[in-house]
């Protein structure tokens, strides 16, 4: 795997995968690939629902992850 894609989906340790950091990765990639089919298709991109939706997704994984940051496996040294 990616060494960078790897650091983003798991934990503290950099070992465990995280299943909040995999939502939000693959939630993110599905908005985008499903603005880029819109505009492909012939529908107006409205850049105010894009922001809008980026912008929950990233709200809401990103108190996710917080709220488990206590549960995450220590950092192996």
């Amino acid at each position: 795997m990616i060494p960078n894609l790897k650091h983003l989906v798991t934990g503290k340790d950099n070992e465990t995968h995280d299943i909040a950091r995999w939502s939000w990765l693959v939630t993110t990639l599905v908005v985008i690939a499903g603005a880029l089919y819109d505009a492909y298709i012939g529908n107006m991109f409205n850049i105010k629902d894009f922001a809008q939706s980026i912008g929950v997704i990233a709200g809401a994984h990103g108190a996710a992850v917080m709220m488990k940051k206590d549960t995450e496996p220590n950092e192996s040294k």
